[in-house]
């Protein structure tokens, strides 16, 4: 019998976490969650730098050669969610929210867009008009990006439905895009900058603090009752924490 409920979600917050291990919790919390051993989730973190290299397939939009990778130390992972090369680093706010949709009226781009305005919103309570532009996914500040978006739609095997993962990164602290996006062209677009939101207001607040704020608007946007942001579990196997 399951013990989840539907209208619940865990938020967990870890201010640093290797990719490939947060890839690795991703893909174990998917499987217990379409099994109802886990109540859906939301991991919200930063990664050490990294770029991520979605179902797309550029290599030739990666532009540092792999002694400057090296020299920098980036890594580099091809992952299983759509999309581009991204870059995610110290000062991103990475978010994976690892949510059940249901077959009954699915409307996978009605997701994107869910989560875009997730951002929208809380970027609204800094005064600052984020949008979004109709031929790229992401959060816009005029012509300039400071969130990506890249997902994965899971088959559930015991429901009707899709679980999902991977997620969206929202540049926070000032001076990102000289840190790791100079090494790529950011989702193949070459003809806009990416932005933080430290560099469009000159104010410079932690990670953790937009972690918090962003949480509600998160459970608003996708029915969740309020939520409190936690510590990242100690032990990711203890289902029960």
């Amino acid at each position: 019998m399951s013990t989840t409920n539907v209208n619940i979600i865990d938020v967990t917050y870890t201010p640093m976490i290797g990719y490939a291990e947060a890839w690795d919790l991703q893909k174990q919390y998917v499987k217990q969650i379409d099994k109802e051993e886990r109540q859906q989730t939301l991991l919200l973190l930063q990664h050490p730098p990294t770029y991520t290299i979605g179902s797309q397939k550029h290599p030739e939009h990666l532009l540092y050669s792999e002694e400057e990778l090296a020299e920098r130390g980036i890594g580099v992972f091809q992952i299983d969610r759509g999309g581009d090369i991204t870059y995610h680093g110290p000062g991103q706010l990475v978010g994976y929210p690892l949510i059940y949709l249901d077959a009954a009226g699915l409307d996978l781009h009605g997701y994107l867009r869910q989560l875009e305005q997730v951002i929208i919103d809380w970027l609204a309570n800094y005064g600052i008009e984020g949008g979004r532009k109709p031929e790229y996914t992401g959060v816009w500040v005029g012509d300039k990006k400071i969130a990506a978006i890249g997902v994965k739609f899971n088959k559930a095997r015991t429901r009707r439905g899709f679980v999902t993962s991977h997620g969206f990164a929202l540049n926070v602290k000032a001076g990102i895009e000289q840190d790791g996006f100079r090494g790529i062209i950011p989702c193949g677009i070459q003809e806009y900058a990416v932005t933080s939101f430290a560099d469009l207001t000159g104010q410079h607040i932690t990670v953790e603090q937009v972690a918090e704020e962003l949480t509600p608007h998160f459970c608003k946007q996708f029915g969740f009752e309020q939520a409190e942001v936690k510590a990242l579990f100690e032990d990711p196997s203890d289902t029960d924490k």
